[in-house]
């Protein structure tokens, strides 16, 4: 028999009883033909907490973005808390952390791309030819090997995320932008 698993920082009770007298509230206000009223401070508060505990685990504690994957959770918890549902489930915590880890998984995401955009824009303007590095003389070795490691990460995500979806098939503002120079620079160096 194994134990169910408890988390010290929000009572799950008390957090199921404020979503549901929310949704009355809410509900009461349609009826109405008022506006909705403002999310409870104790809703908000466990937004948070399950949010920065969340950013506290060894899958996510050594991300330098860790603030901005809070603040996307956060921001989604809010954007779909009206679909939890307390007659399918009497159990808030599990559906928001598990809103929340899907705000941070597409967050890294995101930051990975933005990487493989600056390092494929260096790389494509010849701002880290080995070369010239190698002709600047003292302590460049240090450097050489940040290089190898930019370039080890642009092979990686190439192989990884380039089988997923070709870049043709993305059509967005910006990102088609700069797919369409990634594509460049890869069509020279292929040639």
């Amino acid at each position: 028999m194994t134990k169910p698993v408890k988390n010290n920082y929000i009572n799950n009770v008390d957090f199921l009883d404020a979503l549901i007298s929310y949704k009355k509230s809410c509900d009461l206000a349609k009826a109405s033909g008022s506006s909705k009223p403002k999310i409870p401070n104790y809703i908000g508060e466990c937004f948070l907490k399950i949010a920065e505990n969340l950013a506290k685990r060894p899958n996510f504690y050594a991300y330098t973005f860790k603030e901005e994957m809070v603040s996307d959770a956060i921001e989604n918890m809010l954007m779909y808390f009206e679909n939890f549902d307390p007659d399918k489930s009497k159990n808030p915590f599990a559906y928001f952390t598990q809103i929340s880890w899907y705000a941070f998984v597409r967050r890294i995401a995101k930051e990975k791309k933005q990487q493989y955009i600056k390092y494929k824009v260096t790389e494509s303007f010849g701002a880290l030819d080995e070369g010239e590095l190698l002709e600047l003389g003292n302590g460049e070795i240090k450097q050489l090997e940040v290089y190898e490691n930019m370039y080890d990460f642009i092979e990686k995500y190439e192989e990884t995320e380039f089988k997923k979806k070709p870049l043709s098939e993305k059509t967005k503002g910006v990102e088609l932008f700069m797919d369409e120079i990634i594509e460049q620079s890869l069509g020279e160096t292929n040639e």
